[in-house]
């Protein structure tokens, strides 16, 4: 039956309308996703020029996960380099005494069987040297691992022309390899200090640790910074005597303090330390702590409304802050006062590096000596968000504010490559618009057979 309005004419709602309009919803819906997925895919996967905002220096950037891929961008914005050879690409670094030459760990999937490989898939983890200018590839040292999840290598820290510190997910620890004889001199294994019983699942992806840092200065000099995500520490590690565990920052489980932390930067005494930066991932937030007095003190809180998943962040010689936001397709720069003055747009990026800046943080000085500000996201602070998401930005931004930023992450992970949070709004409005046109077919369908349906609850006729 139509309804009639008085003083208008009567509309008629019959199930061809109803019909055309889910189409149409679901036809928008679609050609949203689609023209993500083509726009990514030609600006991240062909040779086309893509530019970012201009910067001081020269920016590198790793994608890994869903995108596999490395890219270099000059001051101007204008990208010169681009390799997507590996599957996975992970920690970048400067070389140091080499002009636009970088390090860093990449990981292959191998799906075929081989004899080094005997239950596919497995990984083949390589640190690589690249030469931005002329694109030469150098491989340093590779190693095979018997399975792909969690085989990685996330990082592999330069100790001096022939040594390096690898972190080391597959087993669980950490060593120093040379890289000339290949020869493994010194291993450090979690088990030495952790029960199995905590972290992730064992023996699979226990502690996943994450990165590695040997610190070059100071008074912890010749000791290595290892980041343990899955116990939400940040250890200390020295060669010679083990673990320093008057050093730990933070404890398993305690999320006030770290959770499932990624990529810590040391910043020594001679920098106003010392003190740790430190991208806390599932807590959406970057953190820098200050050791005073025997104990870690928090010193420096940045997040803005679109911070998700954070797996970098750097302290530049000028005082801002270049930061890698995983979840939220981004990579920005914060100044002093906790201000974007910098930031682009890249799929799952995981660690970004400015040349001519130092390793890593190793430029910058603490926040405690910069007097830097804290920044914390609130809803009436849109922050991030003028990187456009198009029409469906605000059912993203609710999205992301409903669910937990663990479930977000691991659908990402699960979706396909070219499907990120970008895509999160037009993919839940063709999923809830499919569900509801699929149960409105089903009840005509029964209702044209004789079949209806009754609450549970219902009044009983007297």
């Amino acid at each position: 039956m139509a309804r009639v309005i008085p003083g208008s004419r009567a509309v008629r709602i019959t199930r061809r309308r109803v019909r055309i309009l889910f189409l149409t919803i679901l036809v928008v819906s679609g050609a949203g996703i689609v023209y993500s997925a083509v726009a990514d895919s030609a600006a991240e996967n062909t040779g086309t020029v893509r530019t970012v905002p201009p910067a001081e220096n020269h920016t590198v950037v790793t994608q890994s996960g869903r995108i596999g891929n490395i890219v270099a961008y000059a001051p101007n914005g204008s990208r010169i380099y681009s390799n997507d050879t590996h599957t996975k690409y992970y920690d970048v670094d400067p070389v140091a005494n080499a002009s636009m030459t970088v390090e860093y760990a990449a990981t292959d999937t191998l799906y075929a069987k081989s004899p080094r490989c005997q239950d596919p898939p497995c990984a083949r983890n390589v640190i690589e040297r690249a030469n931005l200018s002329t694109g030469e590839v150098t491989q340093v040292y590779s190693q095979y691992v018997y399975r792909e999840t969690a085989g990685e290598w996330h990082d592999a820290d330069r100790i001096d022309d022939r040594h390096f510190v690898v972190a080391d997910i597959a087993a669980d620890q950490v060593f120093v390899v040379d890289t000339e004889t290949e020869m493994i001199e010194w291993t450090w294994d979690a088990q030495s200090e952790f029960p199995v019983s905590g972290g992730g699942s064992y023996p699979g992806n226990w502690v996943h640790l994450n990165d590695v840092e040997y610190i070059e200065t100071g008074r912890m000099e010749g000791r290595v910074m290892v980041s343990l995500r899955n116990q939400d520490q940040v250890v200390f590690i020295d060669p010679e005597t083990g673990m320093l565990g008057n050093r730990t920052l933070g404890a398993e489980d305690d999320y006030s303090i770290l959770n499932e932390q990624h990529n810590p930067d040391y910043i020594s005494g001679t920098r106003g330390g010392p003190a740790v930066v430190v991208a806390d991932s599932e807590n959406g937030r970057v953190q820098e702590f200050q050791r005073e007095n025997g104990a870690w003190n928090r010193t420096w809180t940045w997040s803005d409304a679109r911070l998700q998943w954070p797996r970098d962040a750097d302290r530049l010689p000028g005082g801002n802050t270049l930061v890698t936001d995983t979840g939220g397709e981004r990579v920005l720069e914060v100044n002093d006062s906790g201000a974007i003055v910098w930031q682009a747009r890249f799929k799952h990026p995981y660690d970004a590096e400015r040349l001519e800046t130092g390793d890593e943080s190793a430029g910058g000085r603490s926040a405690a000596a910069l007097g830097l500000e804290s920044r914390t996201s609130s809803a009436d602070d849109p922050g991030g968000r003028d990187i456009d998401l198009g029409l469906f930005e605000p059912l993203v931004d609710g999205v992301r504010d409903l669910v937990p930023s663990r479930i977000v992450n691991a659908l990402i992970h699960a979706s396909p490559t070219w499907l990120g949070p970008s895509d999160i709004g037009p993919v839940i409005v063709a999923l809830c618009t499919g569900l509801l046109w699929g149960a409105i077919e089903l009840g005509w369908f029964l209702r044209a057979r004789g079949v209806g349906l009754r609450s549970p609850v219902y009044r009983r006729e007297r």
